[in-house]
């Protein structure tokens, strides 16, 4: 009888390093590491030598990154996805990207079991799991962070170092960092405690806005559908746009974001994170918006936005639900075109200029000037109407109101 096979969710952190040790003196099964390559920069060294020598068979490492962006990065954008309103959630769009590519190595391998390393009050235990549950039912999934006999990161790291299994974290500075080309997330150690600022050396691709360069800086970025083509006027590749925009905006302080949030599983947790490019391209996409949809698919595209958001957050991105949703936002985003010239200095952003083919804006409409052309006696109609229910409804309560008194 052939042995079980595990293909194991692999980052090189220090939850996955130690689990794939812990997997291999727990089961009697032959262990596959998978790691998609989303831009991180920390970790990704030698992961395939660390993961066999840990006790993997094989391991396999993609590079996702151009994939991460075109597929999922771009259509929360198009969507303005920003959960609770702040976060552009890299992190939670990178994990149905990584969920379907363990499902497809687990069904090239032939495997029977996912393993993850997620936590049970995470919203990644749901990310992962519900995603392969939708593209996989049949496979089984582990959770060893959930079962297992470590109660916090200080024991993980007690045994990593008892089992010289290497790795950066340590109990001085004990931050759990999720990263990708889209953004970071700092968790854990003092940022558990919300009284108290984040200090600077959680931060890793932004510095402070109050030591950001006393000159501004001014970024063209262009946009075609919705998606960003070109910056001061360069048509560039989305990992080349992605690139120039962390670098440009961490330079000058932006990006930085400190949120209390609602978990998937209920309880409230404080995140930092850290994502340059993502607030620089959702706030010249908003504004390009404004100027390109008509009143009615703006406000509308508002709700749906933050339906999104919270389908993107609560695991659900392979859902029918967010498919209809996308197809709504596919089509608002047929005159989403245009250049947006942003000013960024020290940690603000400032709109310079606005410009679109599709612009619905009339300056002949909207001057006090004399080359108003507007109807205003055209107003008093549109009010007599527009207000009338008002006018009816005080109307009938007051008169409804008098012959109860009468009573």
């Amino acid at each position: 009888m052939s042995k079980k096979k595990i293909v194991v969710a692999y980052s090189g952190g220090l939850d996955t390093s130690i689990m794939v040790h812990w997997l291999k003196n727990k089961y009697d099964a032959e262990l596959i590491t998978v790691t998609g390559n989303l831009g991180q920069t920390d970790e990704i060294e030698n992961l395939e030598d660390k993961a066999k020598k840990t006790g993997a068979s094989k391991s396999y490492v993609i590079d996702l990154r151009e994939e991460f962006l075109t597929g999922y990065a771009w259509k929360a954008l198009k969507a303005s996805a920003l959960y609770e309103g702040v976060y552009p959630m890299a992190c939670a769009i990178g994990r149905p990207l990584l969920a379907k590519l363990m499902v497809d190595i687990a069904l090239a391998e032939n495997a029977d079991v996912i393993a993850h390393g997620c936590t049970g009050k995470g919203n990644d235990q749901v990310r992962f799991e519900v995603g392969i549950q939708t593209l996989a039912p049949h496979l089984e999934i582990l959770a060893p962070l959930r079962s297992w006999e470590f109660k916090s990161r200080e024991e993980e790291i007690d045994y990593a170092l008892e089992n010289n299994i290497p790795v950066k974290v340590n109990k001085e500075k004990p931050y759990s960092i999720d990263e990708n080309i889209f953004g970071i997330a700092i968790e854990c150690g003092m940022l558990e405690d919300p009284t108290i600022p984040p200090p600077e050396d959680a931060y890793m691709i932004t510095v402070n806005p109050k030591d950001a360069p006393e000159e501004a800086e001014t970024v063209s970025l262009e946009f075609f559908k919705g998606v960003p083509v070109s910056i001061n006027s360069f048509k560039l590749s989305p990992l080349e746009i992605v690139k120039t925009l962390n670098q440009l905006g961490g330079k000058h302080g932006i990006g930085r974001m400190d949120v209390i949030e609602n978990r998937v599983v209920g309880i409230k947790s404080r995140e930092v994170y850290e994502a340059p490019a993502a607030v620089l391209l959702h706030n010249a996409h908003s504004e390009l918006e404004k100027l390109t949809l008509d009143k009615e698919t703006f406000r509308y595209k508002q709700n749906v936005s933050n339906k999104i958001s919270n389908l993107i957050y609560d695991g659900l991105w392979f859902s029918p639900l967010f498919d209809a949703l996308m197809d709504f936002v596919d089509k608002t985003q047929e005159h989403v075109t245009g250049t947006i010239v942003l000013e960024l200095y020290k940690g603000n952003i400032n709109v310079l200029s606005r410009s679109s083919e599709y612009s619905l804006y009339n300056k002949e409409l909207a001057t006090y000037t004399e080359d108003d052309s507007f109807d205003h006696k055209a107003a008093e109609g549109f009010l007599t109407l527009y207000g009338l229910p008002y006018k009816t409804l005080t109307k009938v309560n007051k008169a409804a109101e008098s012959q109860r008194a009468l009573v």
